[in-house]
Formats: C-alpha cells, sequence, structure tokens
C-alpha cells in the first residue's frame, strides 16, 4: 500500500505551505530498485549503445528518500533521492520543474516515482530521471509532477554513509554521506583573503572552494550555488566532518561535494592539519658554486629515476618518477626531465616523492635553489617542494617526519600554458638549518581518470 498525499495551500510567508491530507490507496505496479534502475540504464547502454532508457506503458516504479533540499536555495528544481536510510547504495537525481520543492518533498521523506513516461540518463555524469527531449533529458512538469512523485506520510532520519575520498566511485554520486577529519584548505579560509562560500566576484553561478583530508592531503571540490541563501557566509576555518552530498560538477568530470545548508558542517576543532610553511623569501641572485644539481640527462626515457644520490619513493600507488624524453616535440625539445603522473594509473591514490641526497645547509654560503616545472594538464593533482632536518632514510611512515613547505617556489600549475617550463625563482635557503634533504612531492586527486602530469628540470641547490 503507498500513501497519496492530497494538497490544499495556504500562503505563509515566502512559499505555499502544503496543508497535507493523507489518503491511503492501493497502486498496482511493481517496484523496481534504484540500484536496477541504473543497472537497466548500463545493459541499453551497452548492448544498445543508446545513451538514455526511456519507460512506456509499464507499471514500474521505483522508491526512495529524499536527501536534498532547496529551502536555502543550493538545489534548484531537482530533487535527490536514495534507496536507503542508511548505508545506501544508489542514488537518482530527479529533474521537476518546480521551485520551491522543500515544501513538499522535504529532507527525509519517502517517496515513489512512476517510471512510466520517464527516461533515465547520466545528466553531468549522475544518475537522472526526467522527461526525454531530444538528446536530453529534461524536467517533469508541474501538471505532471503528481501522477509521476507520489509521497508517503513517512519521514525520516537520514544516517550519512561514512565515506573516506578513496571511496569516492559514480556508483556512490547521489548519496548523502559523511566526509570526516577535513577542512577547508589555507589559503581560503586563513590570511586576509577569507573566502565566502560563493559571494567572491569571480563566483559564476558556482563557487568551487577546496576541502582537503587531513589524514592524506587528498582533496575535493565543494561546491556552492551563488543563488544560495548563505552565499556570503564566510567559509568556517576549522577541522572537523560534514554531512553532504557527493556528485559531479556541471561537467561530468570531477566530483564534487554539495550541501543543503551550512548546519552539517561541524568543523568545531581550531586544530587545523595544515602543513608547514618554510619561506626564506628570495635571493638577488644564485651563489656561484653547484653544491648538487640535476638535468636529468643520464636517465633513461620512461624508466625510473635513479643514481645522483636520488630517493624515488612511491608512499602509496605503483607510480615512481621517470625520465621523460622530450623528443618527441614537446618542451623541453630533446632533453630528458623528470616526469610523474597517475593520470589512468588504475591507483586509487597516489603520493610519490622524489628527494635529494644529504645537504649540508649550514656549509651554505648564501644558499640557494632553482629548478623548472612544467605541467601536461596538472588537474587536480599537486606537487610541493619540501625541506626535512629529522628524516632519517626511512621508506615506512615518511610523513611521521617534519616536512615542510618552501612556499616561496614557484611551481606551474593549470594556469599555466601547456607545456610551458616555468622557473621557480631564486629562493634563499638561509634560514634552514642543519643537514637535511629537499623532496617534490606529488599527490593525486584521488580520481586517477583526473590525475595530472608534471615534469621537473634543471635543479641547482648554489653556494657562494
Amino acid at each position: 500500500m503507498i500513501i497519496l498525499i492530497v494538497n490544499s495551500c495556504v500562503e505563509a510567508d515566502d512559499f505555499e505551505v502544503p496543508d497535507a491530507t493523507i489518503v491511503e490507496i492501493n497502486i498496482e505496479g511493481t517496484e523496481i530498485t534504484i540500484n536496477t534502475l541504473r543497472g537497466l540504464l548500463i545493459q541499453e547502454q551497452n548492448n544498445n549503445e543508446n545513451n538514455f532508457l526511456s519507460f512506456s506503458e509499464t507499471d514500474q516504479y521505483i522508491s526512495g528518500y529524499v536527501i536534498s533540499s532547496d529551502e536555502s536555495g543550493n538545489f534548484f528544481k531537482e530533487l535527490i533521492v536514495q534507496d536507503a536510510t542508511s548505508n545506501p547504495t544508489t542514488g537518482v537525481k530527479i529533474l521537476v520543474d518546480v521551485n520551491p520543492l522543500f515544501t513538499s518533498y522535504e529532507f527525509g521523506r519517502k517517496i515513489y516515482v512512476n517510471l512510466d513516461g520517464l527516461t533515465v540518463g547520466f545528466d553531468s555524469g549522475v544518475l537522472t530521471l526526467g522527461i526525454r527531449d531530444g538528446g536530453s533529458v529534461e524536467k517533469i512538469s508541474e501538471s505532471q509532477m503528481d501522477r509521476i512523485i507520489i509521497r508517503d506520510s513517512v519521514v525520516v532520519n537520514i544516517i550519512p554513509l561514512p565515506i573516506t575520498r578513496e571511496e569516492f566511485s559514480s556508483e556512490k554520486t547521489n548519496l548523502y554521506v559523511q566526509l570526516e577529519n577535513l577542512q577547508f584548505r589555507i589559503d581560503e579560509v586563513i590570511g586576509e583573503d577569507h573566502k565566502t562560500f560563493a559571494a567572491e566576484p569571480t563566483d559564476e553561478f558556482d563557487g568551487e572552494r577546496r576541502l582537503v583530508f587531513c589524514s592524506n592531503r587528498r582533496s575535493v571540490i565543494f561546491s556552492t550555488s551563488t543563488f544560495a541563501d548563505f552565499k556570503a557566509l564566510l567559509l568556517p576555518d576549522g577541522r572537523g566532518s560534514m554531512d553532504a552530498i557527493l556528485t559531479y560538477n556541471f561537467f561530468g568530470e570531477e566530483f564534487n561535494i554539495v550541501i543543503n545548508d551550512p548546519t552539517t558542517i561541524y568543523f568545531d576543532s581550531d586544530d587545523r592539519c595544515d602543513p608547514l610553511y618554510l619561506d626564506c623569501g628570495m635571493a638577488d641572485e644564485q651563489g656561484v658554486n653547484i653544491v648538487f644539481g640535476d638535468d636529468f640527462e643520464s636517465q633513461e626515457n620512461n624508466d625510473p629515476i635513479a643514481g645522483n644520490g636520488w630517493t624515488n619513493l612511491s608512499q602509496e600507488g605503483t607510480i615512481l618518477w621517470e625520465g621523460f624524453d622530450g623528443s618527441s616535440g614537446n618542451p623541453p625539445f630533446g632533453k630528458i626531465s623528470a616526469q610523474i603522473g597517475s593520470f589512468n594509473s588504475g591507483d586509487k591514490s597516489t603520493i610519490t616523492w622524489l628527494i635529494t641526497p644529504l645537504i649540508n645547509f649550514d656549509q651554505l654560503v648564501d644558499g640557494t635553489l632553482t629548478f623548472l616545472t612544467s605541467t601536461s594538464f596538472a588537474d587536480d593533482s599537486i606537487l610541493e617542494v619540501l625541506v626535512s632536518t629529522n628524516w632519517d632514510g626511512s621508506t615506512e611512515d615518511i610523513d611521521s617526519f617534519e616536512w615542510a613547505n618552501l612556499s616561496a617556489a614557484r611551481i606551474a600549475n593549470n594556469t599555466d600554458p601547456f607545456q610551458d617550463y616555468i622557473p621557480s625563482g631564486v629562493i634563499d635557503l638561509s634560514c634552514i638549518e642543519g643537514v637535511g634533504h629537499l623532496a617534490w612531492r606529488y599527490t593525486g586527486s584521488g580520481d586517477p581518470d583526473f590525475d595530472g602530469t608534471y615534469e621537473l628540470d634543471e635543479i641547482e641547490i648554489r653556494s657562494n
């Protein structure tokens, strides 16, 4: 038996609030799960090469629980529905040409969706139900809504699914998830440029910020609509957990995290997990004598970087720094450089280090560091140059040693021209005391299909 709600509305504040009368009716039909719906679509794509699956003259329906809310304006004309109140496996986005929706289909409301006349496909990378219109899935009209979407009397407590960055997958999009031990990136919340959710001059349609997981420095885009009521609020600068919906960006290429409103952000701890930063500033000129250097000309194309005292360490994943021959016409045009990238590696996580031999910083006179970097589309991967004066050479638990980011160094990024080699600048090393190591650490985004590539070359540590 399914509960059908017949509504009459009275105006209150800005919305018409339903005055619900519950009428019990029997609906004959065949229920299928949201997971089965997804499977039927994938089968249609694989067997018939169709991007969509349309339902006609069928009595099939799905049921689920609403996990989105447009009350604060961060969702618009769509319902996100998952298949269970806890430990969900599959969710679906339902496009509806009605605003607002929370007055009838609030968070936790169980609903039934008649599939007759609907089409399912992947819209912006996520499973989506709506009305077929040529080569796209469009919104269900308001006149059809009551026939297609039937709400139960049940409104339940939704228990978010605990999930790590490594567990993100397309199958887990459209689910209400719980993220632990994370914070907004330091440059977005600390200092003079403390950002809002989505009210910066450069924000268009959505404000995109970066969440960082403290356990492994993985990151994910946090997206907020520029129409959200809370867009002008400052991002919380603490550390903690968050309940949100896992989805993709508009292009269906990159995982995004979206909240219904800021009340599900629990950044209560002031104990941030920011990396250490060391900034000696920039030197006016390089030293005269090369203490350590490498142009990688002795390396072989596609072979792991070796020799010259280097430690080439894969902390997570299978990818190592390798020699890259630019003679094919890519920069550096006939030279060998060091290259790192986990694109299409299949690894769920990639952290790889290239570490110099021991350097006696106390013996450097006006010591400097220079190097070149380039990207073959960095995407969401990160390259950093670090220094440690207490690493003992152990390849186990390398994060247990103290590594500081040389923040003055310029490293190529996505805004730089494709494959141009970018000078680091002449980095002053005079504030480093003792003996230690420099390291270039590559961190993948956690999505091996979207991890980028960096090149590194012409490293020189100099002294007068």
